[in-house]
């Protein structure tokens, strides 16, 4: 891989953030927001942030492809050796509604992996950054992973649990790299999804909570292949590791009875 400098791309995607908060401080009055599909939320400031980001990571890696979830229709480079995966703001229902929970997610894949990952989140004043081989950081600081061992009384981002499963529900921010990340720093220990969901959802949250320790894979324990064109994958997994194999059971157990999520 061509030296890249990393330190710009968490400046490129910071100044993203900033743009984003620009947009969310005029409120949802002065926003457009409609629904792409069914359930599925945009804003001009989705657009604004993607067409930002683009233009200030291609000409910093001419090289790599691109696949966003606002651009991917065209699969500029998706396939190529270096591919930029790119959400411009995760988690938009929290952001039109005011909420904290969305950052803009920015990774680079080479090959089939994502090697690098930045989280700007804020509305929370905080940036996530991973690389992989190296540590991981939110603001500066090592991130360390769970490593809780019972499964029991585990934390799980939920809006509620049912008292039967026995499980802790800890604040769930809408975007799913926010989810988990906070297992990267040990505010969860079990993020999982049963839904087919797509690549720039996880990318570069896939990297920050590999390199902080964490167990990453689809929701059928299955490694996440990236960088394909049609940016999908079966759900997700991130969990502390010594919840993993039991994760694994139980959500193979919950998809044969129920089927995978669209």
């Amino acid at each position: 891989m061509a030296r890249i400098d990393f330190d710009r791309v968490i400046a490129i995607a910071e100044a993203g953030g900033a743009l984003a908060m620009r947009h969310w401080a005029l409120g949802r009055k002065e926003a457009n927001i409609w629904e792409k599909s069914p359930g599925q939320v945009v804003s001009d400031a989705d657009l604004a942030v993607d067409r930002f980001l683009r233009g200030e990571l291609e000409k910093l890696v001419p090289a790599a492809g691109w696949l966003s979830e606002e651009t991917h229709i065209d699969h500029s480079g998706a396939g190529d050796e270096l591919t930029w995966v790119v959400d411009p703001i995760d988690g938009t229902k929290d952001y039109v509604a005011g909420k904290t929970g969305w950052c803009v997610s920015v990774a680079l894949v080479q090959n089939e992996a994502p090697v690098f990952g930045v989280l700007v989140a804020p509305a929370m004043n905080e940036t996530w950054v991973g690389r992989a081989g190296r540590s991981a950081t939110v603001n500066g600081r090592a991130l360390v992973a769970t490593q809780r061992r019972q499964y029991e009384g585990c934390r799980i981002p939920a809006e509620s649990l049912p008292p039967d499963m026995k499980l802790v529900a800890v604040p769930k921010p809408n975007s799913i790299a926010l989810r988990m990340a906070m297992v990267a720093d040990d505010r969860a220990d079990v993020v999982a999804s049963t839904r087919w969901g797509h690549e720039w959802d996880i990318a570069a949250a896939h990297v920050i909570a590999a390199q902080a320790g964490a167990s990453v894979t689809n929701a059928l324990g299955e490694t996440l292949v990236y960088n394909g064109t049609h940016g999908k994958a079966l759900g997700v997994l991130c969990c502390s590791p010594n919840l993993y194999d039991e994760a694994v059971q139980r959500i193979g157990k919950y998809v044969s009875e129920n089927g995978a999520s669209h």
